[in-house]
């Protein structure tokens, strides 16, 4: 792999050149043939998930290594998930540090590692970019895929423009304002109706009147600048006002911890073509309607337990992939999805009110939540052991994604 150096405190376009290709097992072969299916729209209340599902590893970290320095390094710790176009993108961190501190073992790194790779698990293209990778997320009208760095601080944003012969462009993106209002970094990122929003994480202090989300404008690099410009405009606070989504009333936020964030697809029972932000250790969701327009309204889900990212089904036929950090691989979820149903990674430990003698083993589990009521339910597995993280719904064995 080649690309220019980056810098500490200066944003680089880097060419990168293909990898070598790494074959991963899967439970099958998935057909990448383009097949559209029309996603249903009248569903009024979340539909069963009584299935159980098949688990199985489709991309192992193991299996992959980048180097740092001379020495190749496997990859560890993969996070959130996209698709653009027929292909799919994991994010890996590779143990560097949320405002982007390098590890504390030899070699010492920096950087995580973006893989872009197909539904049945073959490698297409590997980068790395220097932080911590929180939030992944595909601009479809600009055929690339755009990274957030850095969750508690130091952050900027990236993109990667893919080329077929499995390079990329890449340009990275500072914020206008250092640091940036809220205090923190910044974590998921979102397209909505054409904007690019991103979360506001580790707020400080938390709860406090500070953006929770942001609006990006991105300014590419000119006059000779080796990097672009983010401008960051707040879309709603932490102390915002929003209405309870399971008794109507009034209720004047806290957050301390917007995290994932998601456009509720069409086939969603409720709240369907929202924009949704997770506050994991409130354990809450603020569904956002007509986000960042003056018609602008927030309902508040109050949830029977901590959740990191949501994922809906589209697709009785469809995939749900899903990166596990504790083992170090993105698995594919096979079986039934009643269209309409949230998945999610439940994370008990992270919640604020999580016991300090919490398990120290993983305890994350894949449920469903119930988004008339708020609760969460475990669903049951096979195959492999999971320990959910992120999760991308793909709409059918032929390729599509939602």
């Amino acid at each position: 792999m080649r690309k220019r150096a980056l810098g500490a405190s200066s944003v680089v376009i880097a060419v990168v050149v293909p990898l070598a290709i790494y074959m991963v097992g899967t439970s099958g072969a998935v057909d990448n043939a383009h097949h559209k299916r029309t996603l249903q729209t009248n569903a009024h209340s979340d539909p069963p998930s009584s299935s159980t599902y098949s688990v199985n590893v489709v991309l192992s970290g193991a299996s992959l290594s980048h180097a740092v320095g001379n020495i190749p390094q496997s990859l560890t710790q993969p996070d959130d998930l996209t698709a653009l176009g027929q292909d799919l993108f994991v994010a890996f961190q590779n143990h560097v540090g949320p405002s982007g501190e390098p590890t504390t073992t030899t070699p010492v790194n920096s950087d995580s590692t973006v893989v872009e790779f197909t539904a049945n698990g073959t490698p297409l293209g590997l980068w790395d970019l220097p932080g911590h990778v929180d939030g992944l997320t595909a601009q479809s009208s600009r055929d690339r895929v755009l990274a957030t760095v850095n969750e508690d601080g130091n952050s900027s944003l990236f993109a990667i423009e893919p080329e077929s012969h499995g390079g990329a462009v890449i340009t990275q993106y500072l914020y206008n304002e250092s640091p940036l209002p809220h205090g923190g970094g910044t974590d998921a990122i979102s397209i909505y109706h054409g904007m690019i929003l991103i979360s506001a994480s580790a707020p400080s202090p938390a709860p406090a009147d500070v953006p929770a989300v942001y609006s990006v404008q991105l300014t590419p690099p000119s006059g000779g600048a080796s990097y672009g410009t983010a401008s960051v405009t707040p879309v709603f606070s932490d102390t915002a006002t929003a209405t309870s989504a399971t008794t109507g009333a009034p209720v004047t936020l806290g957050l301390t911890d917007p995290d994932s964030n998601e456009v509720v697809p069409r086939a969603a029972a409720k709240f369907r073509g929202d924009f949704v932000l997770n506050s994991q250790g409130d354990e809450e969701q603020i569904y956002v309607h007509d986000a960042g327009a003056p018609t602008q309204s927030l309902s508040v889900l109050d949830l029977s337990q901590s959740v990191d990212d949501t994922a809906w089904a589209t697709d009785e036929d469809g995939l749900l992939f899903v990166s596990d950090a504790a083992n170090d691989s993105v698995d594919v979820v096979t079986g039934t999805f009643p269209e309409g149903t949230a998945f999610v990674s439940a994370t008990p430990c992270d919640a604020n009110n999580a016991p300090t003698a919490c398990p120290t083993s993983p305890v994350n589990y894949l449920g469903t939540l119930d988004t008339s009521t708020g609760t969460v339910s475990p669903v049951t597995t096979t195959g492999v052991p999971i320990v959910p993280k992120g999760l991308l719904f793909v709409d059918d064995q032929n390729g599509d994604h939602h």
